[in-house]
């Protein structure tokens, strides 16, 4: 049976350009008519591609039921299991997210004792120097009183007084 270089071309899926470069590199022959043999078809290009999607067809209708719930169960199931590997990446990055803010938080921490150690260690040298200083006034403002006022005498005690008003 022969048919031409359009039909051969529809049937099997090539272009009809194709078709004449197999002509022409005598791959594929052509007869006085300028038609194609189907065998010659078949022997450089194989069985058409309408041939094909009926067979497949064919094979599917047979095993319709069954496959497609199979399929539809499968594609289910890789479905699940897609949304479930996206859940535990997005948990993943949670929980890191989480144990870096942790370690900043005890990072802050660390920082903060040794701030407070530091404001604690000023307050201890301040109290010190403090009750040293109340103690000099306290030796040295006994005498004063004892000694009657003069004038500078006096004026010693007011500053100090000033010194210690808060």
């Amino acid at each position: 049976m022969n048919i031409s270089v359009t039909k051969a071309a529809k049937e099997w899926g090539v272009s009809r350009t194709t078709i004449y470069q197999k002509v022409n590199d005598g791959e594929l022959s052509r007869n006085a008519d300028k038609k194609i043999d189907v065998s010659e078809m078949l022997r450089v290009f194989g069985e058409p591609i309408s041939k094909k999607r009926t067979e497949r067809s064919a094979n599917t209708v047979q095993s319709t039921p069954l496959n497609s719930q199979s399929v539809q169960y499968n594609t289910d199931i890789e479905h699940q299991l897609a949304l479930e590997k996206l859940k535990n990446e997005h948990l993943s990055r949670q929980v890191s997210d989480q144990k870096k803010l942790i370690e900043n938080y005890q990072e802050q921490i660390v920082q903060l004792n040794k701030t407070l150690d530091k404001a604690n260690a000023s307050i201890q040298d301040f109290a010190q120097v403090r009750l040293l200083e109340f103690k000099k006034a306290e030796m040295s403002h006994e005498p004063l009183i004892e000694e009657e006022t003069n004038d500078s005498t006096v004026a010693t005690i007011q500053k100090k007084k000033k010194w210690w008003a808060f």
